[in-house]
């Protein structure tokens, strides 16, 4: 595996020349004063799988001490660097998102903001195209069904913007998912890190974790195109030929679709830790999947659960707020000086109104973020453990902590 070139050299990202990252070295990457891997001989430091001095213990040399008892790992950021159990990982995670909310915050709010904007943009052209066709559908007689030439000349505008809308949600999901593993390695850590820093760290790394959002989201969605299929052919069939056994179709779609959702599954979880690969060790999409699966393996089952519980805990988290939010804009006197009754003027509905929908607006937001950045620093924090348990990064991790920060 070739290390990456990437911003963000030093113990973070790509390795300076002659040396690998504490996270961006992968295993095999060379460099380190002794010949072998970046902080000594063998792969991952002295011995054949790293560790310290020959003979000594994970982080430092002589058996261990205090009657035979490890000392505790060291914990310079939000995590111990050891082996983590899940109150770790969840604890880590709950305090990234506590010590470095503003930079998460702030570039999803930045990220969804311009891409909400580009797509209102286009929008507008679309409109501009298509817009005399669009308003001679709705001016069609009453009781007159449109016919495919009313319809015809809206069909390449909407294709159009569904598909740049896609491509932009797309942008925008890569770049949110570059930035949690950016952030979870400066508080792995311990270091403090500027919006700039994130912002610079993630954008230069958005094609390749878009690469792996692609692959991977059309993993999940073989289930459901194999479901809408069958319905498509049921609906198809019953139109063309009214056969009796066209809701076969139908079942053999939902039959498809149960059988590939356990794969489906499998290869998600498979490639989870695939954009924090792309990020923490400058890889390209197609070897941060295989990277990723080399970490998952023998993992698997552990690492499932630990996403099944972080994605309900999230999903639920960003329902409760978005529905607090909403209800907290209809209650009476919220935006006004009262209850807006029948003779309320058009000041007072339009500031009742416009408050609930920005109520409704930050709410979405807010539930946004949640879901979208927490299971991401989980994930990123699950690749730190695995590397933790499979190559033993911790002493790397302990002399990138003590090391100076980059400039």
């Amino acid at each position: 595996m070739t290390e990456g070139t990437g911003p963000g050299g030093g113990p973070y990202g790509g390795a300076p020349p002659g040396g690998g990252g504490s996270y961006g070295s992968g295993p095999h990457q060379g460099g380190g004063p002794h010949g072998g891997g970046p902080y000594g001989g063998g792969p991952y430091g002295n011995g054949p799988y790293g560790g310290g001095p020959q003979g000594g213990g994970p982080y430092g040399g002589g058996p261990y001490g205090w009657g035979g008892w490890p000392p505790p790992p060291p914990k310079p950021g939000v995590i111990p660097l050891g082996p983590l159990g899940l109150s770790d990982i969840l604890t880590g995670a709950f305090a990234t998102f506590g010590r470095y909310w503003k930079q998460l915050f702030g570039v999803t709010v930045v990220v969804y903001a311009v891409a909400a904007l580009v797509v209102a943009a286009a929008a507008g052209l679309a409109y501009a195209v298509a817009g005399d066709d669009l308003r001679h559908l709705f001016d069609l007689p009453s009781g007159q069904d449109p016919d495919w030439d009313d319809l015809r000349p809206l069909v390449i505008p909407f294709a159009g913007l569904c598909a740049f809308a896609v491509l932009v949600l797309l942008a925008a999901t890569a770049m949110v998912q570059a930035v949690c593993p950016a952030i979870a390695q400066e508080a792995v850590l311990g270091r403090r890190t500027t919006f700039g820093a994130v912002w610079r760290r993630a954008l230069a790394r958005v094609p390749a974790v878009l690469g792996t959002v692609v692959l991977i989201g059309l993993i999940g969605l073989l289930p459901v195109a194999l479901l809408l299929l069958g319905i498509g052919a049921t609906v198809l069939t019953y139109a063309v030929a009214e056969a009796q056994w066209a809701g076969w179709l139908m079942a053999l779609g939902f039959l498809g679709a149960l059988a590939a959702a356990p794969l489906a599954t499998w290869l998600w979880i498979r490639y989870s830790l695939a954009s924090t690969v792309a990020v923490t060790e400058t890889q390209g999409a197609t070897a941060s999947l295989r990277r990723s699966a080399a970490l998952v393996r023998g993992s698997w089952w552990r690492i499932f659960g630990i996403c099944l519980l972080v994605y309900l805990m999230a999903g639920f988290a960003g329902m409760v707020i978005r529905q607090l939010l909403t209800l907290l804009g209809l209650l009476p006197g919220m935006f006004t000086a009262g209850d807006i009754g029948p003779e309320a003027s058009p000041g007072a509905i339009a500031l009742g109104i416009g408050g609930y929908l920005l109520l409704a607006l930050i709410g979405q937001l807010v539930s946004q973020v949640i879901t979208t950045t927490f299971p991401q620093l989980v994930l990123a924090l699950l690749y730190v453990d695995q590397r933790i348990r499979k190559e033993n990064l911790a002493p790397a991790l302990v002399e990138a902590a003590s090391a100076p920060a980059p400039s």
